[in-house]
């Protein structure tokens, strides 16, 4: 039972990454960013506003930090992936976003202290060797001569973005409840993303876009991150982690059915490649340098 967790989290964000090509033409990328995070945040105000308040003396001194996690890992991350859904399919969105877990490694090691292993160094080698097969459509060729499709491009900054998040909510150790962290995170989108909603092409809520929205709203921005949280909780960070092995694979098989997406021979050898370089930097603990004796 406790391993429906993170397989329902996973299994609502490889469908959400399906619902951002959904999206397209159905709303504007602005619009359904905006919308989602307001949603959320009307639905959580009822129940999060008072404890909010009530824990205000401990919240206030963090304010700046829980502002650069609400950009980086609600507003960037997931506005990103909304403008790259128009330019890239959604298989190639769910293998370079699984490069995310090696992205956050390495920032470990450069912010954090944590030493570089083996498999750490062999893993990114082989997973970045599976990104570029991926985007260059298994020609490296065609990669050099045209560039990279601006739409992985714009998902691989988004995968960034959300490892610099999950590096710098590990480095901070904020003492807040999880429910109130995400609650303020979430009005820090709103707040942030309500400008480029205002400047945007709009189509407006309708029902051809509003199922969209609500998929955005109550499952990936609500009920996928409580799943996270109980499973972190129940299995621990680093064996939770693993599952997000799974979001790549998943991705693909659903874009096949919902999208009829053609997987290719190189999303097949791309993606095992980025997945086999994953598992070698979390599971290879070899360190490269050896601690110094005392």
């Amino acid at each position: 039972m406790q391993y429906a967790f993170p397989l329902l989290a996973i299994l609502i964000w490889a469908g959400n990454t399906v619902i951002n090509k959904l999206a397209v033409g159905a709303i504007f990328p602005a619009e359904i960013g905006f919308y989602r995070w307001l949603l959320a945040g009307l639905l959580f105000t009822p129940f999060m506003l008072r404890p909010v308040l009530a824990n205000w003396a401990v919240i206030r001194p963090n304010l700046g930090k829980i502002f650069i996690l609400g950009v980086l890992g609600m507003a960037v991350y997931q506005s990103l992936a909304y403008f790259a859904a128009s330019l890239t399919t959604a298989t190639n969105m769910g293998i370079i976003l699984s490069l995310m877990p090696l992205m956050a490694l390495a920032l470990a090691i450069v912010s954090l202290g944590q030493r570089l292993t083996a498999g750490a160094l062999v893993g990114a080698v082989v997973s970045l060797a599976g990104v570029l097969v991926v985007v260059s459509a298994g020609s490296l060729a065609v990669l050099l001569d045209h560039g990279l499709n601006r739409g992985d491009g714009m998902m691989l900054i988004a995968t960034l973005a959300y490892a610099v998040y999950s590096t710098l909510l590990k480095k901070w150790q904020l003492r807040l409840p999880p429910l109130q962290l995400l609650y303020l995170q979430v009005l820090v989108a709103i707040v942030v993303l309500f400008p480029l909603y205002l400047v945007s092409p709009k189509v407006g809520l309708g029902l051809n876009n509003i199922g969209l929205v609500l998929y955005a709203c109550l499952l990936a921005s609500m009920l996928a991150p409580l799943a996270w949280m109980q499973a972190v909780s129940r299995l621990g960070p680093s064996r939770t982690t693993l599952f997000f092995n799974l979001l790549p694979l998943i991705t693909a098989l659903i874009a096949a059915m919902a999208l009829h997406e053609q997987l290719a021979l190189y999303h097949l050898v791309g993606g095992l490649m980025t997945l086999a370089g994953v598992v070698l930097a979390e599971r290879w603990k070899t360190p490269l340098v050896k601690a110094r004796q005392p």
